[in-house]
């Protein structure tokens, strides 16, 4: 559907359908699910970020109230956070491309 869009659009469309693919009939995820599904496809972010606190406080709040669901906006949230705390967004932000 996005053959000629753009890497960002892409990108975000990856996210969308890596959701949708897992999520329940009713578009959301358990917090378990989320808690794997970061793990199995969000990993390389999420690599040494255990002592952090932010991190700790995210991977706690997936640990606890197992019946609440998590929809694709609070999913994406959590990309977010993530990708903000994580060491590799340092590496990428140094790695300068050419146009």
């Amino acid at each position: 559907a996005l053959g000629k869009g753009s890497e960002l659009e892409k990108a975000f469309a990856t996210v969308a359908l890596v959701y949708s693919n897992s999520a329940d009939p009713e578009g959301k995820l358990s917090k378990a699910e989320t808690k794997s599904l970061l793990q199995t496809q969000f990993g390389s972010f999420m690599q040494g970020q255990e002592n952090k606190p932010k991190y700790q406080e995210i991977v706690s709040a997936l640990d606890e109230e197992s019946e609440n669901k998590i929809d694709f906006e609070d999913f994406v949230i959590l990309l977010v956070s993530l990708t903000l705390m994580s060491d590799l967004l340092q590496e990428i932000r140094s790695v300068t491309t050419t146009k």
